[in-house]
């Protein structure tokens, strides 16, 4: 694993850790349980930990006392161990600080820390681990000190502890904690009030539902309950109130819904497990919206259908439908500025490394239900969604491993077809199956082939074996094509395009053996190579990003063409482009790369002439689950201070803020957008988490140009469509580039 990776990790497990908070401080580690465990210490991510760190008091090394805390490093794989302690309470104060002890003992690979961190309701506030004061080796008991900022209006816990990161030992011991230079026991405090679905820790590890044995009539159960399970939690007033813990209730009623042996059964099952919840009052002033639109309607899926449920239990789904009277859910929020979905209080179960099939069904329907009534795109899926959650029912049941799992969850997630959508925060299992090793070739699809366009590292006389422009026909025997069919299903972006520009890096060239055969065609001739492939830590790959890395950012290219690449700029810098581009007949704006600085209110109105609407999105709506509401169209005014062309080239790296970019800059008409299909993800992202510890995100808003037109999957308008080719890569040209000059002096 990674270095920073196992940093991240770290963060996440005890951002996200499922236990209950405990309620008095032990810094001192004296008060222990039955189990020899200080009380209100948690050992975050203990599965995993127990087969490479043992953490345990030590009563015969400590700093003062009768105990200290020891972590111990004694498995084959060193990643982490980490204790902790929350602290539930806001204090009044600015700035915390955390003393403490610390002894070492051949500490290498990593370094040894105390930790802190300030969680609000939507996550991390502010955290340190150390890390900068790189303890490692030998050392005898030294204090150590942490100081974070403090906002009493927006903290809502506190926790600590301490971590060995890499091999060796440490012993920890005397921790206190001070808030604007008082004890933490003697400053004031207000006790935070838990929502009944904090408390409700009942499932936290397991969902008590090891095995289901699938009939056909079973997946017509579970397809239902997973479709009432996700209406309910996000219309039913007293789960959005945060009065039940909605995964636990889901592990409580699925062994009664699979039993049902028919529809009327089910019908009853449902039913009799609805009634549990509070029922809304009537609501006179509550009516849904009509839209005439299909792309903003909600669909409920069968919940309604009475050829498959009793109408008494329709006309109770219904009544909830038509009276849930609330703007605010324990689930879901709207970003306050922009609007995109807030998936809170959805807990990831980190430790739960190996699901059982109750937790496996949880990130089904999870998952779903938030694309079901949260997603701006499901229009655009190009599938019915309804039958997907029913094809993915039986695939969970029998993803019983790990990686089944894990890979099971990625071809869940790529059937939504956003290339926001993906499996991030460096997952393990994921990583494994992908491979430790990677040839040192920058390939890239060109002309529809798998193209060697760089070199990522000069190793083993690689440069001498292939050539840039090279085709790769196949890979350890297997032709491209055959592999492009495996991996497509599980290649996570918005149009075939961008599958391709991710499938190299994530699969193709990525090994779990170090010695790759690959077939290659050069000049026409075809021949075998063995290359070595290498760890993927070893590689730079910034070339993927920055193609010419020792080239300025802005440049004239000559004395009638300017030249800017969008990763490295900065509006701080816009005086003196504006005053270097200002006489030119044309400005080239190379936006095949993630810009580095927002320019659409900037830069844009410096190129721009006269004043219109670039942009048009649509949000998500509490009230009413399923419906998106259009808003009103954003302008740019130019100053008119260019009168040149521009030309803006783009390709499947222009992706999201890239793409939102590109909009903005063609709402001038002197703007030509050339180039070929981009990402097609645009709209700010909302991170879910899923059962595993697994993080994925989707685009959050639907975003149109000002006629309508949807730029998710289909990338941005394109005014001349050009693409490299092979010839033009063997021969280093920049085949694009040198059609926007072109553009720009026969203008």
């Amino acid at each position: 694993m990674k270095y920073s990776s196992i940093i991240f990790t770290f963060v996440i497990i005890i951002l996200h850790s499922c236990s209950k908070p405990s309620s008095k401080y032990n810094g001192g580690f004296e008060k222990l349980d039955e189990d020899k465990i200080p009380v209100g210490w948690q050992w975050a991510n203990e599965k995993e930990q127990s087969d490479d760190y043992l953490i345990a008091v030590d009563s015969t090394v400590k700093e003062e006392g009768k105990y200290s805390l020891h972590i111990f490093q004694k498995g084959a794989t060193p990643s982490f161990g980490v204790c902790k302690y929350i602290i539930p309470r806001t204090y009044k104060g600015k700035e915390l600080e955390l003393k403490g002890y610390l002894k070492t003992e051949n500490v290498s690979g990593g370094f040894a820390g105390l930790w802190m961190r300030v969680d609000g309701q939507d996550g991390m506030l502010a955290f340190d681990n150390m890390q900068d004061k790189s303890i490692t080796g030998t050392t005898d008991w030294n204090e150590y000190s942490i100081k974070l900022p403090y906002d009493d209006g927006i903290a809502n816990t506190i926790n600590i502890g301490g971590l060995l990161v890499g091999k060796g030992k440490i012993w920890i011991d005397n921790l206190r904690l001070f808030i604007d230079g008082k004890p933490i026991e003697n400053a004031t405090s207000k006790n935070i009030i838990f929502k009944k679905a904090q408390l409700d820790t009942s499932f936290s590890r397991n969902s008590g539902i090891d095995s289901i044995k699938l009939t056909k009539q079973k997946i017509i159960n579970l397809t239902l309950f997973g479709q009432v399970w996700g209406f309910l939690k996000y219309h039913n007033p007293s789960v959005a109130k945060g009065d039940y813990n909605f995964d636990a209730e889901l592990f409580k009623a699925m062994p009664l819904i699979i039993k049902a042996s028919n529809n009327s059964e089910l019908s009853d099952a449902l039913e009799h497990w609805i009634d549990k919840f509070e029922k809304p009052g009537l609501c006179n002033s509550c009516q849904l919206p009509l839209s005439g639109d299909i792309k903003c309607e909600p669909d409920y899926g069968d919940i309604f259908n009475d050829n498959i449920l009793k109408k008494s239990l329709i006309n109770k789904l219904r009544y909830i439908l038509r009276n849930h009277d609330f703007n605010e859910n324990y689930y879901v929020e709207l970003d306050p500025n922009i609007g995109n979905p807030l998936f809170t209080h959805e807990l990831p179960y980190n430790t739960v490394t190996k699901p059982d099939v109750g937790f496996r069904l949880l990130c089904l329907f999870r998952y779903w239900n938030m694309i079901q009534y949260y997603y701006p795109y499901k229009h655009l899926i190009g599938s019915n969604w309804d039958n997907v959650l029913k094809d993915f029912i039986p695939r969970f049941v029998k993803a019983k491993d790990s990686t089944g799992y894990v890979i099971t969850t990625l071809a869940l997630i790529s059937s939504i077809h956003d290339t926001h959508a993906n499996i991030w925060s460096n997952n393990p299992t994921l990583d494994a199956y992908k491979g430790k090793y990677e040839i040192p070739l920058q390939a890239k699809f060109i002309e529809n082939h798998l193209t060697v366009t760089g070199f990522y590292l000069d190793t083993l006389d690689i440069k001498k074996k292939a050539n840039i422009g090279d085709v790769i026909i196949s890979i350890n025997g297997v032709k491209i094509e055959d592999l492009i069919k495996k991996y497509l299903p599980i290649t996570a972006a918005s149009n075939y395009t961008t599958q391709l520009r991710e499938m190299p890096n994530n699969f193709l060239l990525r090994f779990n053996k170090k010695v790759v055969s690959l077939e290659i065609v050069h000049n026409r001739n075809k021949r075998t190579m063995k290359i070595i492939a290498i760890e993927r830590k070893k590689l730079n790959k910034s070339i993927d990003y920055d193609p010419h890395p020792s080239q300025p950012y802005y440049a004239n290219l000559n004395s009638q063409i300017g030249y800017i690449f969008p990763g490295k700029y900065k509006n701080v810098d816009l005086p003196l482009i504006e005053q270097k581009f200002r006489s030119t007949k044309g400005i080239i704006v190379d936006m095949r790369c993630y810009p580095s600085d927002f320019m659409p209110f900037t830069f844009v109105p410096f190129i721009k002439r006269g004043n219109s609407d670039f942009v048009m999105y649509r949000t998500a709506s509490l009230k009413n689950p399923g419906y998106f509401e259009l808003k009103n169209p954003l302008n740019i005014v130019g100053t008119g201070d260019y009168n040149g062309r521009v030309v803006v080239i783009v390709n499947e790296m222009t992706q999201s803020q890239a793409e939102y970019t590109t909009m903005a800059f063609q709402s001038s008409p002197n703007v030509i957008v050339i180039g070929s299909r981009t990402a097609g993800a645009d709209g700010n992202v909302s991170n879910i988490s899923l059962p595993g510890g697994i993080s994925t995100m989707i685009s959050g808003l639907d975003i149109l140009y000002p006629d309508g037109t949807e730029t998710q999957r289909n990338g941005v308008k394109i005014d001349y469509i050009v693409k490299p080719t092979i010839k033009g890569i063997s021969l280093g040209k920049d085949e694009l580039l040198d059609k926007a000059k072109e553009i720009i002096l026969n203008n």
